[in-house]
């Protein structure tokens, strides 16, 4: 199994309005997704799937379309689901942002979709996304959830986000 793909990888500037045309698919994307998963018990603390498309869009796209969806995918579905709730929201936000730049840097880094680069964005995120949720709630217990519970939406992350960068690698 080649665990590397060349790919087509793009840094759309906010002046492009394919920047705006990508993460509204994606924030799409994002919306969509957790609202199938929420029908699964726990579905979205376990398996995390306001994340999945900001990860694409940012590695494919660049970080300006990965943070327009990093932030315009929980804010939305919060004012139309109040899924994240207000309270989780601060720590979404930052997770989702952090996930945006270590997804650009890795894809400018790498040149190309790599099942280790994936994986090292979705531990990055994680682990320091962790940190921040830490000190915003001042409960390590509850801000280490998403390894409680979320290690199945991680492994999707890991292997889906690859599976579909691997996909959409030459358009």
């Amino acid at each position: 199994m080649k665990m590397e793909t060349s790919a087509k990888l793009y840094s759309l500037n906010y002046s492009n309005v394919k920047t705006y045309l990508f993460a509204l698919l994606f924030v799409t994307g994002n919306i969509a997704l957790p609202q199938l998963c929420h029908l699964v018990p726990y579905g979205g603390p376990t398996l995390l799937p306001i994340y999945f498309f900001t990860l694409i869009a940012s590695y494919k796209y660049g970080f300006r379309v990965g943070l327009l969806t990093a932030i315009l995918s929980p804010v939305i579905n919060h004012l139309l689901f109040a899924m994240p709730t207000a309270a989780v929201l601060p720590a979404i936000l930052i997770k989702s942002t952090l996930l945006a730049g270590a997804a650009a840097i890795a894809a400018r880094t790498v040149k190309s979709v790599s099942l280790l680069a994936v994986l090292g964005v979705v531990l990055s995120y994680q682990i320091i996304g962790t940190a921040f949720e830490w000190i915003l709630v001042g409960d390590f217990y509850a801000a280490a959830q998403d390894f409680r519970m979320g290690i199945p939406g991680m492994l999707i992350q890991w292997f889906g986000g690859y599976a579909l960068l691997k996909a959409i690698a030459k358009l």
